[in-house]
Parts: structure tokens; C-alpha cells; sequence
């Protein structure tokens, strides 16, 4: 499949952490969750990718195209929506969207008027008698209305309450309906299982995984022992571990499992990513 975006050997480094050599595709048509705790390079990766934030050296390629040289028709083409939108809080919406369209010679009014419907947008209203989700669909709707077809989003659904996030997934899921390509971090899980296609997974400032959502999940079990039974050779067998009440959970691949003799159920994504981020604390 063709790849919308293309980033090879990503590099930023700040004093106290490094984006270490980033690499990974997202392919057209597809929703990619970014996922990772806080802090772990989510929103510096896709800062660096439409250079809000200046890398130190990488390839990144949007639609076949390098960014460097190619940079206002790509961004032309792709919308950034960061948590909602807070400036001009006190602007009435139509005032925002007038001024936001003559950026864009590929503004499409029809589209904003469909959207606005869609979303049950009042343009008469201002940002801030909006609620949290209304905002990330007003921002959906600017990035919209300029017909751009790969979507960025940092943490859209942080702070919002788990119906509103439904009710957003939702429009994920209706603008992949419509061929749009999606990437969005996020460290809630649970709204990826509703809609990911493929998940990256970031650690650290590192890649650790890249793939196809249900590839990744079936990799893994996890396995209740007692505390007797949670010995130093078995933390070293596994991929992680974590307290219960009773005892212990630990993570396990298929081939741990089989290695250990420990009979696991099936890992979902949440599991997945607090056990390997308390083994890799516990490092």
C-alpha cells in the first residue's frame, strides 16, 4: 500500500532527552495509533514532522514528497489538531474561520458548512462556551475545510470525559469511511482498541513497535502467579511484570509462555503497556 507518511532515522535531541533515530510508515486510508506514556516523545515527533519543532537530521516524506522543499504543499494537504482550539477564546467561530480560510487556497466552503452541521457546530458561538470535544471537532472542521486528506491529532481525546471520547472515535471511524488517513497519539488505549488499524509504539524516544494493531496484541499473555512463584528467574523470563493483591500479573510473548510452562490469557492493549512500562522503570 502507499505510504501517506514516511519517516526514516528521526533525530532530537534536548539536554534531557533524545528522539533516537525515529522510523515508521503510516499507509493511505488507515487510522495509526501513536501510543506512550507522557513524556515519552509523542508530541516531539509530531511537532518535528510539519517542523514546529527543528529536528537535528532524518528523512521525513509526506505523499512521496520530502518535506524539505516541499513544505507548503504538504502542509496544504495535512491537517494538525492539537487538543482543541484555545486561541481567541472570545472570537465568535465564524470570525476564526474566516481569517483561518484565507490561508488555504484549497478552502472548500461547502465542506466547512457540511461539517459545521455535522459536528452541530454553532459559528456563532466563541471557543470558550465550547465544550473540551467540541473544540477537537471545530479544529477537525478547519482541518477539513481545506480538503486535507492525512490527519495529525496530538492527544485529542485527553480531558475529555469516556462519552465524548465515543462520540470522537466515531468520527474517526467516519472520516477513515471517507478515505482520510489518520495518526493520533494518545496514552489512553482503550480508544485504539475501538479504532486502530496499526499501533506505533514509542518508548523512551524510541520506536518499539510498529505493526498492525491485531499483530501486535497477539503477541502477548499475561499470567497470574502468587508471590511464591514470582521468582528473579522468572522476572528475567518475561517481557513484564506488576503487583496485584493477590500476587503478580506478568506478561509474557508466546514463546516466553511456552519457555516458562505458564498458561496466560490473552493481553489487551492496556496490559500490554503497563507492564513493559514497569519493566522498563524497573530497569
Amino acid at each position: 500500500m502507499e505510504a501517506v507518511l514516511a519517516i526514516k532515522n528521526l533525530v532530537k535531541k534536548y539536554p534531557a532527552f533524545t528522539l533516537d533515530n525515529v522510523s515508521f510508515s503510516v499507509e493511505r486510508g488507515r487510522i495509526m495509533g501513536f501510543i506512550g506514556r507522557n513524556g515519552a516523545g509523542k508530541t516531539t515527533t509530531l511537532k518535528s514532522l510539519l517542523n514546529f519543532v527543528h529536528s537535528d537530521s532524518g528523512e521525513i516524506e509526506f505523499f512521496g514528497l520530502p518535506f524539505s522543499g516541499n513544505e507548503t504543499e504538504i502542509k496544504a494537504r495535512v491537517g494538525f489538531v492539537s487538543g482543541g482550539v484555545d486561541y481567541y477564546t472570545k472570537k465568535k467561530i465564524k470570525t476564526i474561520s474566516a481569517v483561518t480560510k484565507k490561508f488555504y487556497k484549497s478552502w472548500d466552503d461547502a465542506a466547512y458548512t457540511r461539517y459545521m452541521q455535522k459536528f452541530a457546530l454553532d459559528e456563532n458561538k466563541t471557543p470558550d462556551q465550547l465544550s473540551a470535544g467540541m473544540k477537537v471537532k471545530y479544529a477537525l472542521t478547519l482541518a477539513l475545510s481545506h480538503n486535507a486528506d492525512f490527519l495529525i491529532l496530538d492527544e485529542p481525546t485527553s480531558g475529555l470525559d469516556p462519552v465524548s471520547r465515543d462520540d470522537l472515535l466515531d468520527v474517526f471511524l467516519s472520516l477513515a469511511d471517507e478515505g482520510k488517513t489518520i495518526l493520533f497519539s494518545t496514552h489512553i488505549t482503550s480508544d485504539l482498541d475501538k479504532c486502530a488499524d496499526d499501533i506505533t509504539y514509542i518508548q523512551r524516544g524510541r520506536i518499539i513497535a510498529s505493526e498492525p494493531a491485531k499483530e501486535f496484541v497477539e503477541k502477548y499473555v499475561v499470567a497470574e502467579v502468587s508471590k511464591d512463584e514470582m521468582t528473579a528467574e522468572l522476572e528475567k523470563q518475561c517481557s513484564g511484570h506488576r503487583r496485584t493483591k493477590e500476587g503478580y500479573t506478568v506478561l509474557l510473548t508466546k514463546d516466553e509462555a511456552e519457555k516458562t510452562g505458564l498458561q496466560g490469557e490473552k493481553a489487551d492493549l492496556e496490559a500490554i503497556m503497563v507492564h513493559l512500562e514497569k519493566e522498563e522503570l524497573a530497569q
